[in-house]
């Protein structure tokens, strides 16, 4: 038991000294920077030779870009491969009921390749500010009419650095005469708003559609169900993520984040507000009855309090067998003047009045129970019973809780198709975050879910292969994790090496048995010979009564049978008698251990 506890204080004590090695390390890292460099031009040309000789590591496979090309219709696909803003158009607008100062869309966009990309030669659309109105836009090939086909949008986003507050979500604007894109601004016309959203801890991912009202010609916005699914790993990773929505003529969507549905529904029965109004509603002009009782309970007006129900009772009173403990200081105060204090120098008695000294704690109160008058301590009161109250009965006028009546609703309307929305021409991104460096990239608008799975293989699942090539193993992750904070090699030590040492210990420690040619030299019984002989001996006795059982019935018997032959029995007693003494030398002879035989093992 000494050498596990020794064994698990060594172990411990490893763990220890691997974290202050690493310490000590960094602490010398300053130091020994002019020596390092030193002895790296020195080392370099027998490094580079050294390598030649040795086995290196197979490299990791390597993933080449190309730009990603449609392979069906499309309305609108942008890669950013050329390295620049054509087609697409900046915005000069200004911000409505906002100061001049921070008004303009004035927020810049630039085409580069991701900071810490993969996939050289992959560039995407950054807005590369931060704390400013963006807005640009781009038409489409042609514009987007909702008839008996889906609508597929899909984009890539990657928060380079983290996000504080803002969005990465796009607007398919809603055609119109008016649609002007250099003036594209929070209040143009849109058809469909979708994408992530962030602020504080509020993870959101958007998909907002306006829609029409039949009747009243106004459009308002429905927002669908936020999705059951965790959503911070995609703002908080700095990775790119695919984000992909599905419209269907049958008003089924579906909301994909990297090719995996996260939320789907319909649009009749999963927005809110709901598309369609209700077919009744309360009627404003109704009001309720001033006879109507809704008092399910009333207090029972028979009721009448007892006699002897004292309501002036108190609910505390004095512990009358409290004993005051020994050693109470009545004569002493709880709390004293500061004896130590002194008056500020600045002490104005005509403006401050006159001044005393801070109350402290009397510290002969210390050492005793208590101080000052000593009270009784309270209890409750068994006799108290409160206010006296009628009790509790079935209110016989009970009528319920009253509503309104309803009436038709003079604004309903059935809309059944409300996938066949307000045809749109052009796709937008109109933002302000708190965090620059928003990438963008692979942006592509369709109608058949094969041309954009196509497209994302060709664009996002490089970017994906190219990541997944340059991620280290599990053994490199786990040793970069330990560089980072040394405190995990204490870790590693405790779960992979104390369990295999505590294996070992275990399996070896045990008490080892005697073996058979131990037995031999010692001529002692064995285990298993010992619990033979007791079985044999056993079934020995058994068989012995037995036969003293067979006997005695047998000479039962023959009394009755040789009644006449007993002279003749005496005398062959008699020579049995004379015969018994040397049979009994015979057999002590046999006994002796001289004379036994070996045991056949």
């Amino acid at each position: 038991m000494e050498l596990k506890w020794l064994l698990c204080v060594t172990l411990l004590a490893l763990g220890i000294l691997a974290i202050q090695a690493h310490d000590t390390d960094e602490d010398n890292d300053a130091d020994d920077v002019v020596d390092i460099e030193d002895d790296l031009d020195d080392g370099i040309e027998d490094v580079e030779e050294s390598k030649s000789e040795t086995s290196s590591a197979p490299p990791a496979p390597k993933v080449t870009y190309r730009p990603p090309v449609p392979t069906g219709e499309v309305y609108f696909a942008e890669s950013f491969d050329k390295g620049t803003l054509d087609g697409w158009v900046l915005s000069r607008a200004k911000k409505d009921d906002t100061d001049d100062e921070i008004a303009k869309y004035d927020g810049k966009w630039e085409v580069q390749d991701m900071k810490e990309t993969k996939l050289p030669g992959d560039k995407g659309l950054v807005m590369v500010t931060r704390a400013k109105h963006h807005a640009i836009s781009s038409k489409l090939s042609k514009p987007f009419v909702f008839d008996t086909k889906p609508l597929i949008i899909q984009y890539e986003v990657n928060f380079q650095n983290g996000i504080e507050c803002g969005g990465a979500y796009v607007k398919l604007l809603s055609k119109t005469p008016e649609l002007n894109l250099d003036q594209f601004h929070d209040k143009t016309p849109y058809t469909i708003m979708f994408g992530p959203d962030k602020c504080g801890e509020d993870y959101k991912l958007h998909f907002i559609f306006r829609h029409k009202n039949p009747k009243t010609g106004k459009y308002e916005e429905k927002h669908a169900k936020r999705p059951d699914a965790d959503l911070k790993t995609y703002f908080t990773d700095k990775k790119t993520h695919l984000y992909t929505l599905v419209l269907n003529p049958d008003n089924s969507f579906e909301i994909l984040v990297d090719q995996t549905v996260v939320n789907s529904g319909n649009l009749l029965n999963d927005m809110s507000p709901p598309v369609n109004p209700p077919r009744e509603i309360e009627d404003p002009n109704d009001q309720k009855p001033e006879d109507w009782d809704e008092r399910p309970k009333i207090p029972d007006p028979d009721a009448v309090k007892p006699d002897d129900w004292d309501e002036d009772a108190p609910a505390k009173i004095a512990d009358e067998n409290a004993v005051k403990p020994e050693g109470w200081l009545d004569d002493e105060p709880e709390y004293v003047a500061d004896p130590d204090a002194e008056k500020p120098e600045d002490w104005d008695e005509d403006m401050d009045g006159e001044w005393e000294a801070p109350q402290i704690a009397n510290p002969k109160c210390e050492t005793a129970p208590g101080c000052g008058t000593w009270q009784r301590p309270m209890i409750d009161n068994p006799n108290y019973k409160g206010k006296w109250k009628p009790p509790m009965i079935d209110n016989v006028n009970y009528q319920g809780i009253w509503k309104p009546r309803k009436i038709p609703n003079p604004d309903f309307f059935e809309d059944l198709e409300p996938f066949k929305m307000t045809p749109f021409s052009a796709v937008g991104l109109e933002l302000w975050s708190m965090t620059s460096d928003i990438f963008f990239d692979n942006f592509i608008i369709c109608t058949e879910r094969a041309v954009a799975d196509d497209w994302a293989s060709d664009g996002w699942g490089l970017k994906k292969a190219a990541d997944g090539a340059a991620e280290p193993g599990v053994v490199g992750q786990m040793m970069a994790a330990a560089e980072e904070r040394p405190w995990l090699w204490v870790v590693y030590i405790l779960t992979v090496a104390l369990p295999v040492f505590l294996v070992v210990l275990f399996c070896c420690s045990g008490k080892k048995q005697p073996s058979a040619a131990e037995y031999k030299k010692t001529d002692a019984p064995q285990p298993d010979v010992v619990d033979d002989e007791k079985e044999e001996e056993k079934d020995k006795g058994e068989k012995e009564e037995e036969e003293e059982e067979e006997d005695a019935n047998e000479e039962k018997l023959g009394s009755d049978a040789d009644l006449g032959s007993a002279s003749q029995e005496e005398e062959e007693e008699e020579e049995e008698e004379d015969r018994k003494p040397a049979s009994e030398e015979e057999e002590t002879v046999n006994r002796s251990p001289r004379n036994r035989k070996p045991r056949k093992d």
